[in-house]
C-alpha cells in the first residue's frame, strides 16, 4: 500500500526514551496528525520519517520501499519528501520561481520552471514568482513552501507545526487552504502540532502521543475527542470542571443528582470530567432538573462567554464550575440561575 509505514520505531536521546515502540501508517490522500505537549517525542518521529534524524531501532518503509532500518538509511533527499519547516525556510537570495525550482535540480530547467509555475497557480502565488521572500506577508510565504513541498511530486509530506508563526485568522485561512491543496494532491502526509483545534481540523486520524514517547489513543478527530482514552487525553482540548466521589450502587452522588458510572464497583474512588461546553444554563423558573448556582463573573470572547460558576446546593456546595455559552451572557439577568449538564460532555476515569 503507497504512503508511510513506521513500525517499532524507538529512540533514545542518552538515558532519557523519547520513542517507545511507535508503529503508524499514513495512506496515499491520508493526513495523520501527531498531537501532543513539548517533549513528547512528536518532532523526533518526523525527522526519522523524513531520514533528518538516524532511526535507532524499528523500520520506516515509503510506498512499499524500506527507507530505513537498524542496518540501512536512506539520505533525506533520496525519499522524494517534501518537508514544510516551522519558519517556511525560504531562501532569501532567491526569487519564489527559484524556491520552488530548487528541489527540481534533476529535471531540464523548462520542465523545472513550468511545473514551479504550475504550483505557484496552483496555490494562487504565480503573480509573485519574479518577487523576493521579504516581499510576502507570512500566509503569502507559507503558501510559496507548499508549492515547494509539493513541486517534486513527493510521496509522502511531512509539516512541522507549520501555522504556528502565522496570526490567528490568517491561520485559520491558510490550514484551510494547505489542506485543499494537500488532498487535491493526494499525497501521504503526517503533521505534528500541540494545537488540538489544529489537530480536529487538519486530520483524517489524529495519533496522541504523552510523556515517555507512547502513542496513547489513536483514531478519527470525533473518537478522541468524544471517547477520551483516559484523563491525559480528554484535558488536551482545554479545560475541564471536576467532582470527584466515591461510587454507590452503580451511580456518583453529585449536586447534579445521581451520575451513572459504567464499570466501576461500589466503594470505588472516580473523577467525572464535563467540558466547559456541557454544562448549560437557564434562569428564573425554567430549573428543568438543574442545579442552583451563583455567577461570579462573564468574559465575552466574541461568538461565545466563558462563565465562571460556583454550585450552591448539595454535596459539592461551593465548587466551581466554567460554563461555555453561546453568545453574550447577560449578567444583570433576574432570578435564580440553573445548571444543567449533558452527558455527552462528561468522562469517567478511576482515581489513583
Amino acid at each position: 500500500m503507497k504512503g508511510l509505514h513506521m513500525v517499532g520505531v524507538r529512540h533514545a536521546y542518552g538515558a532519557t526514551q523519547v520513542l517507545n515502540n511507535i508503529s503508524l501508517t499514513v495512506a496515499a490522500g491520508e493526513l495523520v496528525c501527531l498531537l501532543g505537549p513539548s517533549g513528547c517525542g512528536k518532532t523526533t518521529l518526523l525527522r526519522i520519517a523524513g531520514g533528518m534524524e538516524t532511526l535507532q531501532e524499528g523500520t520506516v518503509t515509503i510506498d512499499e520501499e524500506v527507507v530505513a532500518e537498524a542496518r540501512s538509511q536512506l539520505p533525506p533527499e533520496d525519499r522524494r519528501i517534501g518537508y514544510m519547516f516551522q519558519d517556511f525556510a525560504l531562501f532569501p537570495h532567491l526569487t519564489i520561481l527559484g524556491n520552488v525550482t530548487f528541489g527540481l535540480f534533476r529535471q531540464r530547467k523548462a520542465a523545472a520552471t513550468k511545473r514551479a509555475m504550475e504550483m505557484l497557480d496552483q496555490v494562487g502565488m504565480a503573480q509573485h514568482a519574479e518577487k523576493h521572500p521579504h516581499m510576502l506577508s507570512g500566509g503569502e510565504q507559507q503558501r510559496v513552501a507548499l508549492a515547494r513541498a509539493l513541486a517534486p511530486e513527493p510521496r509522502l509530506v511531512l509539516l512541522d507545526e507549520p501555522f504556528s508563526g502565522l496570526d490567528t485568522n490568517m491561520r485559520a485561512r491558510i490550514r484551510e487552504e494547505t489542506l485543499s491543496v494537500l488532498k487535491q494532491n493526494n499525497v501521504a502526509t503526517l503533521m505534528v502540532t500541540h494545537d488540538p483545534e489544529e489537530a480536529m481540523f487538519m486530520a483524517d486520524r489524529i495519533k496522541v502521543l504523552g510523556e515517555g514517547g507512547r502513542i496513547l489513543q489513536a483514531g478519527r478527530p470525533e473518537d478522541i475527542y468524544y471517547r477520551p482514552a483516559d484523563e491525559y487525553v480528554a484535558r488536551l482540548f482545554g479545560h475541564m470542571n471536576v467532582i470527584d466521589g466515591i461510587v454507590s450502587e452503580g451511580n456518583l452522588n453529585s449536586s447534579f443528582g445521581a451520575i451513572q458510572v459504567d464499570d466501576a464497583e461500589d466503594g470505588r474512588p472516580v473523577r467525572l470530567l464535563i467540558r466547559p461546553e456541557g454544562v448549560t444554563l437557564s434562569d428564573g423558573d425554567d430549573r428543568k432538573g438543574g442545579t442552583p448556582v451563583d455567577v461570579l463573573s462573564s468574559h465575552l470572547l466574541g461568538d461565545r462567554s466563558v462563565v465562571r460558576l460556583q454550585l450552591s446546593e448539595g454535596v459539592n456546595s461551593g465548587a466551581e464550575l466554567q460554563a461555555r455559552i453561546p453568545g453574550k451572557f447577560d449578567m444583570t439577568a433576574k432570578g435564580q440561575i440553573w445548571a444543567h449538564v449533558d452527558p455527552r460532555h462528561v468522562f469517567q476515569y478511576p482515581q489513583d
